[in-house]
């Protein structure tokens, strides 16, 4: 586990997570509200050199930053009723394609999860005073701890 204190830290984290990505990859950022998910795909997005300010995509579903080495997919299924929306609205294709899929609340629609992705829980730790923490498994050292 990593463990931000800040908005700033979490994107900063986002970035050194984008260094780890590469096209077709697909994360799913799950958390409840407020945890920094969106701070975090923040991180991603200039870590791989985003120009536009990145939003997010609650009402839009889908939101595409074209301007880094490669494209960005930042998703928010969160108002997704099924999968079926999905795939009718055409935005399945965007997962594992040709850019990096970014899918906030991927819990609404599970069978339109890939088989092959990264899991990232993103969470609150009250007893921290409410920093967002974010787990990472294998991509990075708690360097706090190894102090």
């Amino acid at each position: 586990m990593v463990v931000t204190n800040s908005a700033a830290e979490t994107r900063a984290l986002g970035a050194r997570l984008a260094g780890q990505l590469k096209a077709g990859d697909v994360i799913l950022l799950e958390g409840e509200l407020g945890a920094g998910k969106s701070e975090l795909a923040r991180g991603v997005a200039k870590g791989i050199g985003i120009q536009e300010t990145v939003t997010s995509p609650s009402f839009t579903i889908l939101n595409v930053y074209e301007s880094g080495k490669v494209p960005l997919y930042h998703f928010d299924w969160y108002r997704l009723e099924s999968a079926e929306e999905l795939y009718e609205l055409g935005m399945d294709e965007y997962l594992g394609g040709d850019g990096i899929a970014l899918v906030e609340w991927p819990e609404r629609c599970p069978d339109a999860v890939p088989e092959d992705c990264l899991r990232q829980l993103v969470t609150i730790r009250e007893r921290l005073r409410r920093r967002p923490a974010a787990a990472f498994g294998r991509l990075f050292r708690n360097e706090a701890a190894e102090r």
